[in-house]
C-alpha cells in the first residue's frame, strides 16, 4: 500500500494537482508513513519528473508552475511531520533570491524559488525591487551559500554586476556563488560581470544550484 500511495503522491506532483497531492500526504501519514519517505520516494520523484518533462519540451511553463505549486502545497503539511517525527530534511544549500533595485518584477524568481525549495534548498526571498545592500546583508544573516539576482528589464542588469561587485568587496566571495537570470540576461553578460552562472529557467536555474555546490549527479 505504501509504495502505491507513493506513486499517487509523485503522480499528483506531475500531475500538477495541489489538492490530491496535499490530500496523499495526510492520508501516508495518517496510516503511519515515514515523512521522509513521502518526501524522497514520492514529491522529489514527481518535481523531478516534473522537470525532465520540462527539459525535454513536453512540458511548458504552466505545467511547470501548477507541478511546483502542488509540490509546495504538499510540503505545507510535510514539513511540520518531519519537525514532530525529528526527521530532518537534507538541506543542499542556503539560498538568497531576490529581484534587483528598479524592477518589480516576481513570477520568475518565485518559481525559482519554488523548485529550489522542491529540490532541498533552504530559500530566503527577499522580494523585488531590492538595493544591493538587502542582498549583501541576507546572505550574511542566513549564512548563504548561494545568491540568484534577477532582472527582467534591460535597465536593470547592471544592478546584477553591482551585485557580483559588492560580494567581492565584502570578502563573501568565492565562498557565495552569485548567479543572474531573467528574461534580458545572457551567458555572456554572467561572463562579462564575472557571475558564476546564469539558469535561462527555474529548472536550469536548480541544475546550475546542484553543481556549483557540488551537488551535481
Amino acid at each position: 500500500m505504501t509504495e502505491e500511495m507513493l506513486l499517487k503522491l509523485a503522480q499528483a506532483v506531475v500531475d500538477g494537482n495541489p489538492e490530491v497531492a496535499e490530500k496523499m500526504v495526510s492520508e501516508a501519514l495518517v496510516q503511519g508513513v515515514d515523512p521522509l519517505i513521502c518526501l524522497n520516494k514520492g514529491l522529489t520523484v514527481g518535481i523531478a519528473r516534473v522537470g525532465e518533462l520540462f527539459a525535454i519540451g513536453d512540458y511548458y511553463l504552466p505545467d511547470l508552475i501548477a507541478g511546483a505549486m502542488a509540490m509546495k502545497a504538499a510540503l505545507s503539511v510535510l514539513e511540520p511531520a518531519l519537525v514532530k517525527a525529528g526527521r530532518e530534511r537534507k538541506v543542499l544549500g542556503r539560498v538568497v533570491l531576490g529581484t534587483v533595485k528598479g524592477d518589480q518584477h516576481d513570477i520568475g524568481k518565485t518559481l525559482v524559488g519554488i523548485m529550489l525549495t522542491a529540490n532541498g534548498f533552504l530559500v530566503t526571498d527577499i522580494g523585488v525591487d531590492k538595493p544591493v545592500a538587502d542582498f549583501v546583508s541576507a546572505a550574511k544573516d542566513t549564512n548563504a551559500t548561494l545568491v540568484g539576482a534577477s532582472a527582467l528589464l534591460t535597465t536593470t542588469m547592471l544592478q546584477q554586476q553591482h551585485i557580483v561587485q559588492e560580494f567581492e568587496k565584502a570578502g563573501l566571495r568565492p565562498k557565495v556563488k552569485v548567479i543572474v537570470g531573467g528574461a534580458p540576461v545572457t551567458k555572456s553578460w554572467a561572463e562579462k560581470i564575472n557571475a558564476d552562472g546564469f539558469a535561462e529557467d527555474a529548472v536550469a536555474a536548480v541544475a546550475l544550484a546542484k553543481m556549483l555546490l557540488g551537488h551535481q549527479t
